[in-house]
Parts: structure tokens; C-alpha cells; sequence
């Protein structure tokens, strides 16, 4: 280069460095940045980056208190009661026994509903059904609702004639059987009305299904009669009657009434001595 341009070749090239890239003495490198000047803005550091929200790590769901069942796990189903909780076999004696139950009722309801109703072609036809169901347990009376109430006591009595246990015969005396119905009620806080009135409805059916002479009349009077006696036989082995070890054998039944006094200011007079009403013999009934 010449001497006119006012510069000198003097190996120190123009970004300051010598050749050879050595940094010219008293130089200062233009690519190293110049402590007096501050850093730029965006050229601070920055700051540690927070967690993501999703990055905590979620509890337990078996250790939460109000921690619910995923939608697809089934529930625990509650334990079966009544008859779902029997095995089969049971259960299909169960139903048996139940449906068995419901026809005997509705049976009956409807005896009984014939039984009372006016007289049909139903209960016409099956009268004798319906009368050996009815009678004599399930009978109806609509004596309390009478005009004419009933006037006078009635109590059934009966003896018998057996054999005792070493094979020799007996006969008792009359065994009062209201009498002892009624013994055994006194002071019982929630008496029997079936114990009460048995006996005198079982004397009411046989005497309105018998004549003055004994002979039956219409298709109760036999049926009467044995329910009379089979009644009367189970009272008399009951107490004891030819003691113990005898076989009762033959059975009579009587009846005796006595008229109920009328109050002091009826005016009416009191009937006579109380009246008695004697069966044949009949054979004991069990």
C-alpha cells in the first residue's frame, strides 16, 4: 500500500488483533462484552420454572375417607331375608306350605260364606259338603240377637261304665262337666270363650237335631250325637274317671236345667225344681 493513504501496513488487522489472531497490545476484543454497560433485560436469568399443577402427586384413594368406589365396581348387595334365604329345597317346601295355607282359607271362607248365606243353587247343591265342614266346630249362632234370650242355665254332666286295670268292671257316678269347665276358668285373667261354650253348644246342636225320644232328625243327628260323646268321654279320661289304667267303655250324657231367677221387681215367679234330660248309652268315643 502506498504512503498517500495515510495508513501503515502495520500487521494489526482490523478487528484489532495482530495476525495470527492474537489481540493487538492495548486492544480490547470488540466480541467480549464491555463490563461497564449493564446485561441487556432479556438477558437475565430465569427463574426456576414451577411445578405443573398435575405434577403433585395425588393421595391414595384407598387412604381417603370419602373415597368412593370407580362407577364400574359393582356394590355390595344386602343379604337376603324370608324365604330368598333358604336353600332350595326349603324354599320349595316353603311355598307349598304357604300355598297350602291360602286354599285351606279360602276353603273354608267360602263353607262358611255358603254356610250363612240365604239359600242358593251353590249351597243347595253342595249342602252336604258344606254341613260336614261346618258342623259342629264352625256353626253359627244368632241366639245373642234373639227376642228372647236364653232363660235358663244349662249344664252337661255324663258317666261311664269301663273296666279297671286288673280287668273288673266299674260304673262312676255323674261327672258335672260345666261345672268342672267352669272351676278350671275361675280366675283366669284371659279365659277361653271355646272352653266355656263348647259343651253347651255341642248339647244346643244334638237337641235341635233330635227328637223328645232320641231319634235323629235331618243329616246332623248322628254327627251330633258322636261329637256329643266323643266330647264327654275325653272330659271323664281327663279326670280321671275309674282311675288309673281303666278303659272307659260305654257313655251317657244327661243335661240339667235350671231356670235363671228373675230380678226382685219383674213380679214373675221362679220355675219349678231344675230339669234333667237323660241319654241313652252309647259307645265311648276317643
Amino acid at each position: 500500500m502506498s504512503a498517500d493513504d495515510g495508513t501503515a501496513d502495520d500487521g494489526i488487522g482490523d478487528d484489532g488483533t495482530e495476525a495470527g489472531g492474537t489481540p493487538a497490545a492495548g486492544g480490547q476484543d470488540p466480541r467480549a462484552p464491555d463490563p461497564t454497560r449493564a446485561p441487556a433485560p432479556d438477558a437475565a436469568p430465569a427463574p426456576d420454572a414451577a411445578p405443573a399443577p398435575d405434577a403433585t402427586p395425588a393421595p391414595d384413594a384407598a387412604s381417603a375417607p370419602d373415597a368412593l368406589p370407580a362407577p364400574d365396581t359393582p356394590l355390595p348387595s344386602a343379604p337376603a331375608t324370608g324365604l330368598a334365604a333358604l336353600s332350595l329345597p326349603f324354599r320349595v317346601v316353603g311355598a307349598l306350605a304357604l300355598a297350602a295355607v291360602l286354599v285351606l282359607t279360602g276353603l273354608h271362607l267360602s263353607f262358611l260364606f255358603l254356610h250363612v248365606a240365604p239359600a242358593n243353587t251353590v249351597s243347595t247343591r253342595q249342602a252336604k259338603a258344606v254341613n260336614a265342614w261346618i258342623y259342629p266346630e264352625f256353626e253359627q249362632n244368632w241366639k245373642l240377637f234373639a227376642p228372647n234370650p236364653i232363660q235358663q242355665n244349662t249344664t252337661v254332666q255324663a258317666r261311664a261304665t269301663g273296666l279297671h286295670a286288673d280287668g273288673t268292671s266299674f260304673l262312676t257316678g255323674w261327672y258335672d262337666l260345666s261345672a268342672r269347665d267352669g272351676a278350671a276358668l275361675h280366675g283366669e285373667p284371659l279365659p277361653s270363650h271355646t272352653r266355656q261354650n263348647v259343651l253347651r253348644r255341642a248339647w244346643d246342636l244334638y237337641a235341635s237335631s233330635h227328637d223328645d225320644d232320641g231319634r235323629p232328625v235331618g243329616t246332623r243327628g248322628e254327627l251330633s250325637a258322636a261329637y256329643l260323646t266323643r266330647l264327654a268321654t275325653q272330659r271323664l279320661e281327663r279326670a280321671g274317671a275309674g282311675g288309673r289304667g281303666a278303659e272307659l267303655t260305654r257313655i251317657r250324657v244327661r243335661a240339667r236345667f235350671t231356670p235363671v231367677p228373675p230380678p226382685p221387681w219383674s213380679g214373675e215367679k221362679l220355675a219349678g225344681r231344675p230339669a234333667y234330660r237323660t241319654l241313652d248309652w252309647a259307645e265311648a268315643h276317643r
